[in-house]
């Protein structure tokens, strides 16, 4: 009798074990939590007595087991993607969050000069090429070009910006070719890549050709006055653009913009000031939720349907929150809608 229970305590224990260590080709993503952004941020001199708070929100995301696949079937907020989905064709899990990393390195950036532009304060720019991150294995790329190289000129034009490296190469063929200023290891070298159409998995229209650059970024050192911190520790990814660029803005000027609400949100932001699209927005409406936020602000992409706008309103009808959630598209919006509110009681 003894030796069954033993038995079966030894199965019970291989099968949680597993259960639990053994991963499927799927990530695993539910509601993370809402950072409140006056901790994290930090204007040197900055007026830092707010009645209310920014927050961040954030998705938690992970290797799927055969526990989290079955525990994802019973809410519509926990989620599975395939791997394909999140990763690059080859691309380590280590890769994986250094890319993530790396995007909110440079969302950060993105954010101070939105802030600083709009508070009239001064910044400095000292620009470095657009540094190549990852390459698509059987495109032109690949192979010539190394993650860590410094694009800084296409047929003898000065390249400042992923952007300008992006818009001049559009538009070509697959009988094209494209001379390349490449900074490596010091070096200056010229490399010359031609076209070739992308993976059929990668989903791309049929008719747009490229030489396998995935997500190029603008390197360059940026100088903020006054000096400017932010403390994200592991979390990755460009969607807290809008709202670090509103924390930022309101440690810069003198009044309180947050006038007592607790303000969540998500959304990529672009220099110009504009918005974007970000993942798993239905998520971050739980989590804000949950955090108390009186607001949510949510990418308007222009109002096309299926919108992050569009998600957020359903999931927080779904979860029957009295939080408000607010379209916006640009910052200037967000700035607009804050101004526009009473004190809260």
């Amino acid at each position: 009798m003894t030796s069954m229970i033993k038995k079966r305590w030894i199965f019970l224990i291989l099968a949680f074990l597993f259960l639990h260590f053994y991963q499927l080709p799927y990530y695993y993503s539910q509601p993370g939590g809402a950072k409140v952004l006056d901790d994290v941020i930090n204007v040197e001199g900055g007026f830092k007595e707010e009645e209310g708070s920014f927050m961040l929100t954030t998705v938690q995301m992970g290797k799927a087991n055969l526990f989290f696949y079955a525990w994802a079937q019973l809410s519509p907020y926990r989620l599975l993607y395939p791997e394909e989905q999140i990763r690059y064709e080859g691309e380590t899990d280590e890769e994986y969050q250094h890319r993530q990393l790396m995007a909110m390195d440079g969302s950060q950036v993105i954010a101070k000069i939105n802030a600083y532009e709009k508070a009239g304060k001064t910044i400095e720019y000292d620009y470095k090429g657009v540094r190549v991150t990852s390459l698509i294995k059987g495109m032109p790329a690949y192979g010539l070009l190394k993650p860590g190289d410094h694009i800084i000129g296409v047929n003898g034009i000065e390249v400042l910006t992923s952007e300008q490296l992006i818009d001049l190469l559009q538009g070509m063929n697959l009988s094209d070719t494209v001379e390349l200023t490449v900074m490596r290891d010091n070096q200056m070298e010229s490399v010359e890549l031609g076209f070739s159409k992308f993976p059929e998995e990668m989903n791309v229209p049929n008719d747009r050709v490229g030489i396998g650059i995935q997500a190029p970024i603008t390197d360059r050192d940026v100088t903020f006055e006054p000096n400017v911190t932010i403390d994200t520790s592991q979390i990755g990814g460009p969607s807290a653009g809008l709202m670090f660029s509103l924390e930022i803005y309101n440690q810069l000027t003198e009044e309180d913009i947050t006038k007592g609400y607790e303000v969540a949100g998500t959304g990529t932001i672009n220099e110009e000031g504009t918005v974007g699209r970000i993942g798993g927005a239905n998520q971050k409406v739980v989590a804000a939720d949950r955090a108390g936020a009186d607001f949510f602000f949510a990418p308007n992409e222009g109002g096309v349907a299926n919108s992050n706008y569009q998600e957020a309103i359903e999931a927080a009808e779904d979860i029957g929150t009295s939080m408000k959630v607010i379209p916006i598209d640009h910052f200037d919006e967000a700035l607009a809608f804050l101004q526009s509110l009473p004190p809260k009681n």
